[in-house]
C-alpha cells in the first residue's frame, strides 16, 4: 500500500504578524489635554492647593501637566464659566476667593433643602442607614489618616445621600450644584479648625441616630446646627 499522502499544517503565525498586532492594541488612552488641565486645575483649587487670590500663569500651569498652552486656554474659559476663577488677558487667572454673599447663598440653600431632606428621610429604608453608617466610618478612617480633602468630599457625600433619598430630582440637581462650594468651604473649614473635624463627625453621627430612630424633628434640628455652624467657621466667627 502507498503511504498516505502527509496532512499539511496550517502555516504558522509570523512573529512579526503577531507583534504587529500586539502593538496595534490601544493602549489605556489618557484624557484629552484639555480636560487634564481643567481637573488639575480644579482639584487644585477646591483642595485650597490653589488658594483665592492665587495669579495662574499659562505658561506654568502648562508645564505643571506636561501640554501646549492651547488646551490650558481651553480648560481656564471652562473654569471661568464655573465661576472659580478670573481671566485677564496677558496677565494670567486669578483663582476668586470664597465671598460672604457665597457663603451666605450656600447655606441657606444647604438648609432649606437639607432640612426638607432629613425630615423626608424618615422612616428610612435599610440600605440608607447602610450607606450613612459606611460613609461616616469612611470619614473616621480619612480623618485619623489627616486627609482633609477625602474627609470634606465625604462629608459632602453624606449630607447629598440623605438629599437623594428624599425623591426629589430638582432638588438633588440643586444640591449637585453646590458641589463644589461646599468643597472648598470644606476644606477650609478643616484647615482653619482641625479640631472641628472630630464635632463634624459626632454630628453626623446625631444625624444619623436621628433618621434611624425615626425622629424627624430632631434630624431636622441636627442638620440646622451642623449647617449653620459652617457659616460662622467659614466667615471665621467662630468663638
Amino acid at each position: 500500500m502507498s503511504a498516505a499522502p502527509p496532512v499539511a499544517e496550517p502555516p504558522a503565525k509570523s512573529a512579526v504578524t503577531s507583534a504587529a498586532k500586539s502593538a496595534a492594541k490601544p493602549s489605556a488612552k489618557q484624557p484629552p489635554a484639555a480636560e487634564r488641565v481643567y481637573t488639575h486645575i480644579k482639584d487644585a483649587v477646591l483642595e485650597r492647593r490653589y488658594e483665592g487670590g492665587t495669579l495662574l500663569t499659562e505658561g506654568d500651569l502648562a508645564q505643571a501637566v506636561g501640554v501646549s498652552r492651547t488646551p490650558v486656554r481651553e480648560a481656564l474659559l471652562r473654569l471661568e464659566v464655573e465661576g472659580l476663577i478670573k481671566l485677564y488677558p496677558k496677565k494670567g487667572a486669578l483663582v476668586l476667593a470664597v465671598s460672604a454673599q457665597e457663603i451666605a447663598d450656600v447655606i441657606e440653600t444647604r438648609l432649606l433643602v437639607e432640612e426638607f431632606a432629613a425630615r423626608k428621610a424618615v422612616p428610612a429604608p435599610a440600605g440608607l442607614i447602610d450607606r450613612l453608617e459606611e460613609l461616616l466610618d469612611e470619614q473616621r478612617r480619612l480623618a485619623a489618616a489627616g486627609d482633609l480633602a477625602a474627609v470634606s468630599a465625604k462629608d459632602r457625600c453624606f449630607h447629598a445621600e440623605i438629599v437623594r433619598n428624599a425623591g426629589n430630582d430638582i432638588l438633588s440637581r440643586l444640591y449637585d450644584q453646590m458641589r463644589d462650594r461646599q468643597l472648598r468651604m470644606g476644606v477650609a473649614v478643616m484647615e482653619a479648625n482641625p479640631e472641628r473635624i472630630a464635632d463634624n463627625i459626632g454630628e453626623h453621627g446625631e444625624l444619623l441616630e436621628a433618621i434611624r430612630t425615626g425622629d424627624a424633628d430632631r434630624a431636622a434640628q441636627v442638620v440646622r446646627r451642623h449647617v449653620s455652624r459652617v457659616k460662622v467657621l467659614v466667615r471665621g466667627e467662630d468663638r
